[in-house]
């Protein structure tokens, strides 16, 4: 049965798809966890919603078929730009973060909605953007997939020093002379990069579940930066894999089905952790040397002692 589902052309490229988006997605969502930016990821599909309607636009015009032809670059350009006018916004502080936020989903949604009916679509051609078509990847949107997934790891792998001193404490980043400005268009540019390239996997509404719910996966189980992001990545493999996996089966949203595990994990290690960190022994650092105090005999011994200046 496996093997089946391993041998057929379009789960290949399915699995492929699911497997980079599974990677790339918790890279990019640790920094914005980081910088308490989490549903910036929302933001940002929004206004690749109407990249997408507007590249459905020029495709028509120029007689492409099909006409969506040009969605995916129109969605890369359009989250690109909306990105950065929020680093832009965020960093003049003329429009408080959450409110530049609320202003992209808007704006977003209805531009999608304005453009595709202009185009001689329906609202109903954008569902498949909207919550994930995994059916719908050809080899030209995998090969652009991959492509843009190498490029978000090249940069939040080869650059995570500098993108966590910025994303941790910006103030102490700018005293240490690096180029914060530089640094947070990056982290920008590299979010809408994953917004487009998790979009015919998850869809752009649930996008930014899988950046980062993984991330709060790992959260619980270590604190330490580098393993927080290698963690994520890999609950978004195998929630990845998993959903898509099971969408083979039995005919659900892959997308929905992807989220939906993700945050059952998120709940099962939210009850586990804590037990397992009560039951963790407590951490001697000189094990071959005797202890030298009973605390609970200490604690007795001035119990007493107390009692008796009391009397």
């Amino acid at each position: 049965m496996i093997m089946l589902m391993l041998t057929d052309p379009f789960m290949q490229r399915a699995l492929i798809a699911a497997l980079l988006v599974g990677v790339t997605a918790p890279v990019v969502g640790t920094y914005l966890v980081q910088r308490k930016l989490s549903l910036l990821g929302d933001g940002i599909g929004h206004v690749a919603l109407t990249g997408v309607a507007l590249g459905w636009l020029v495709g028509a015009g120029m007689g492409l078929t099909p006409n969506d032809a040009l969605a995916i670059p129109g969605a890369v350009v359009a989250a690109v730009v909306g990105a950065v006018l929020i680093e832009v916004v965020r960093r003049r502080g003329r429009t408080s973060g959450d409110l530049a936020l609320a202003i992209m989903f808007y704006g977003g949604i209805a531009g999608g909605v304005l453009l595709i009916g202009i185009a001689g679509g329906s609202s109903g051609n954008l569902m498949q953007y909207l919550f994930g078509s995994i059916s719908t990847v050809s080899d030209g949107d995998l090969w652009l997939t991959v492509v843009l997934s190498l490029v978000v790891l090249a940069v939040g792998v080869g650059l995570r020093h500098a993108l966590f001193s910025v994303s941790h404490d910006e103030e102490f980043a700018i005293a240490s002379g690096l180029p914060v400005w530089a640094l947070n268009i990056i982290v920008a540019v590299v979010s809408a990069l994953t917004v487009t390239v998790a979009m015919r996997v998850v869809g752009l509404l649930l996008v930014s579940a899988l950046m980062i719910v993984p991330v709060a996966v790992a959260q619980q189980v270590t604190h330490a930066f580098g393993r927080t992001m290698l963690t994520a990545c890999v609950v978004g493999v195998v929630v990845c894999v998993t959903g898509l996996s099971i969408t083979y089966w039995y005919n659900v949203s892959p997308g929905a089905t992807i989220v939906v595990l993700a945050i059952g994990v998120y709940a099962v290690v939210s009850l586990v952790a804590p037990l397992l960190i009560r039951r963790r022994p407590a951490h001697d650092p000189h094990p071959d040397l005797p202890d030298d105090v009973d605390l609970p005999a200490a604690a007795t011994e001035r119990a007493a002692a107390a009692a008796k200046e009391c009397r």
